[in-house]
Order: C-alpha cells, then sequence, then structure tokens
C-alpha cells in the first residue's frame, strides 16, 4: 500500500519525465547509476525472458563515434520535411552524446530464453516491448534522481554495432545520455518546438470496439 506521499511521488516523476539534449559536465554518483539500471533490470518482460543488456559508455572517443552516427542519420533523415518543418528537425540537438558524463546502450537480444519463450511465440515483438518498458523504467529512476536523461533513437543499427562491438543478432534499442542539465524543459522539447501538439486523451479513448465513443 502506498502513502498519499509515495502515490504523489510516483505521478510526479511520471508527469516530469522529459527527453533532455543539453548536459552539464558534473560526474553523475556511482550509486544513482546503479539505481538506474537496477530499475531497468526490474522492469516487466514478456516469458520473464529478460531480453535486456547495458553498455555503460563513459570513453569520449566512443561518445564522439556515437554522436557522428546519430548526426549522420538526423542529416539523412532531413530529406523528409520541408521548409519550417525541415529547419526545426535539423535544429533538434544530438551534441548531448557527447555532453553527458555517462551514455547507456541499453540492447535487445530476441534469442534470449530460447526458440520457446511464452507469449514471444505468438507476437515475437514482445522483446523490444520489454525492453522498452526498461527503458520507461530508468528513464522514471533517473527524473527520482534528481538527473536528466535522453533518448536518442535515430541512428542506423549498424553503425551502433560496429562502434560498440555488438554481435550482428543483438539489437541496439536506445541510447541514453544521462547526467544533470540546467536547461529542463518544462514540457517535451518538440512540443516546445511547435513540433506537435499532445493530442486531447478523450480523442484516443474508445468503448468496447475501436471507433465507439461513450
Amino acid at each position: 500500500m502506498f502513502t498519499k506521499e509515495e502515490m504523489d511521488a510516483v505521478y510526479k516523476a511520471i508527469y516530469t519525465r522529459r527527453d533532455v539534449r543539453s548536459f552539464l559536465p558534473n560526474p553523475v554518483p556511482q550509486e544513482s547509476i546503479d539505481k538506474i539500471v537496477q530499475a531497468g533490470h526490474n522492469a516487466p518482460s514478456v516469458g520473464f525472458m529478460q531480453p535486456w543488456n547495458f553498455i555503460m559508455i563513459t570513453s569520449k572517443d566512443v561518445k564522439e563515434q556515437l554522436a557522428w552516427a546519430a548526426d549522420k542519420e538526423r542529416r539523412a533523415l532531413a530529406i523528409h520535411y520541408e521548409g519550417e518543418k525541415e529547419s526545426k528537425f535539423l535544429s533538434l540537438k544530438v551534441e548531448g552524446l557527447k555532453e553527458a558524463p555517462i551514455t547507456i546502450c541499453v540492447t535487445c537480444d530476441p534469442t534470449r530464453g530460447g526458440s520457446h519463450v511464452l507469449g514471444r511465440n505468438s507476437i515475437p515483438e514482445t522483446d523490444v516491448l520489454s525492453t522498452a518498458c526498461a527503458i520507461q523504467n530508468m528513464w522514471l529512476a533517473a527524473t527520482a534522481e534528481g538527473l536528466a536523461l535522453g533518448w536518442v533513437s535515430f541512428y542506423k543499427k549498424a553503425d551502433i554495432r560496429d562502434i560498440l562491438e555488438i554481435p550482428p543478432h543483438i539489437d541496439p534499442i536506445a541510447l541514453l545520455s544521462i547526467g544533470y542539465t540546467d536547461k529542463y524543459p518544462d514540457k517535451p522539447l518538440l512540443e516546445l518546438a511547435d513540433w506537435e501538439k499532445r493530442r486531447p486523451l478523450d480523442d484516443l479513448i474508445f468503448q468496447n470496439k475501436w471507433g465507439e465513443k461513450k
């Protein structure tokens, strides 16, 4: 049973969590990193397959290579946008990969647990969905620790595999940069950039069948 204060703390972490791109060079306590990774490892996973691994990246050289891979993909993706949308997309910051004291690459092993994993037989992508649960746990833990976290998700998987020497069957799902920041946004960065607005929740809820409203 949660106390009122404990419930408020859980919801505070959920509603104040942000995707951050600017970091200070201040070192992050190892105890905080341990708690964040432990939170990820305690995420739910379909069939209890626990498909994740965590690569802890502190090397300046490796972080610069990762930033190169992300920036290369950012510039390649820009061709899909025109005018103001293109300018906004190109203004998205990836330098956080170089600024943050630590970046964690969270991977997914689609072979973890063998050929027959409860739930994965029916829906193969449950391994990636389980890994996403671990990432969300890490994000909330970082928020509770007073740390900023940025999820970089545009890159070619082959580039990340080459840089981090990841086996070919393992998927690099996320690059999570973690550190302190003096630029913690009060709204999601893409909302502040007028890229998109949060959709009204009532428009997204149906009753019993798709498209049916109360």
